[in-house]
């Protein structure tokens, strides 16, 4: 069995504060989610596993677990390990489960998942009572919540509502649920689910997280979107296409703008959830076509003449 180093996976120093995991887990989560990488199967491995690791290293009762099964025995990360040889007998369940044999062995072994683990000198027999760990007695009196998580959803999914379907781990068995998004989330909302549904007991909390994408910036309720244009363009000024978040519009190019120059379009951007709409930026930015024919580059050699003068 393969030693899942989390903080080497999320790129993160043993010490780091949850503030730095998750920023990192964040960033890496945004390069590799798989609304960005829709037929990349080793982005959407990675994915996983940054999801493994922000999962245990969010949770201060799973981190400290963890870094006590991992100081016991000196592992290195990434490393191969027989866990017969510590003590432990681990059988996979091949249920299909989103998190590795690892996670199942240290957080599902003495739940029921299909591994078991006895001996040694770390005790499986609290690990948590469920997979969002143990929380103050205060906190799972008033609210009831047993598990608060991460959900990543594109500014198009967040404009639009959608409906995630989520796999959790819990006491050892996935869990599949469906989490309804409503039309105009924002970015720090959360959803909550009730978890009887699903033969949970409380409730499941999904904070929203809105990434940026499909060159769209989202601030607030307002939207920045980067259109490319041309030299030409730029000098002379056109009438263009944008597609928005609702529905293509007609936008005229000032002459004479430069790139990063910034065009606001009034009640284009976002809308959230109370029916306030933000504006959209249209930020310019100027390219040369990729294929100049002979007669463009003759007119650009004139231009340059021109300019030396």
């Amino acid at each position: 069995m393969e030693y899942k180093d989390y903080y080497k996976i999320l790129g993160v120093d043993k010490n780091a504060d949850q503030k730095t995991i998750k920023s990192k887990y964040r960033k890496l989560a945004k390069k590799y989610h798989p609304d960005l990488n829709p037929d990349d199967k080793v982005a959407q491995e990675k994915f996983k596993e940054i999801s493994e690791a922000y999962e245990v290293l969010s949770d201060p009762d799973k981190k400290k677990k963890y870094d006590m099964f991992g100081s016991n025995y000196n592992f290195q990360g990434g490393a191969n390990f027989d866990p017969s040889q510590y003590g432990y007998t681990y059988r996979s369940s091949g249920n299909g489960s989103n998190f590795s044999d690892f996670f199942d062995l240290i957080f599902g072994g003495s739940k029921g998942s299909g591994g078991t683990a006895s001996g040694g000198g770390f005790d499986f027999s609290d690990i948590f009572s469920d997979f969002g760990g143990r929380r103050t007695g205060r906190r799972e009196k008033k609210n009831k919540d047993i598990h608060e998580s991460d959900l990543t959803i594109s500014i198009q999914d967040a404009a639009k509502g959608t409906v995630r379907s989520v796999s959790l781990n819990y006491q050892g068995k996935v869990i599949d649920v469906d989490v309804k998004v409503p039309k105009g989330i924002t970015e720090g909302k959360k959803i909550r689910v009730n978890g009887s549904k699903y033969g949970l007991p409380g409730s499941l909390l999904f904070k929203i997280h809105v990434m940026d994408g499909m060159n769209l910036t989202l601030k607030g309720i307002n939207l920045t979107k980067t259109v490319e244009i041309t030299p030409a363009q730029a000098a002379l000024g056109d009438s263009i296409t944008v597609a928005t978040l609702d529905g293509k519009i007609k936008l005229k190019v000032p002459k004479g703008v430069n790139t990063n120059h910034k065009l606001r379009v009034p009640k284009k951007g976002f809308k959230n959830m109370k029916g306030e709409e933000g504006d959209l930026y249209i930020e310019f930015k100027i390219i040369l076509p990729p294929n100049l024919s002979e007669e463009e580059i003759k007119l650009y050699e004139e231009l340059r003449k021109i300019e030396k003068k």
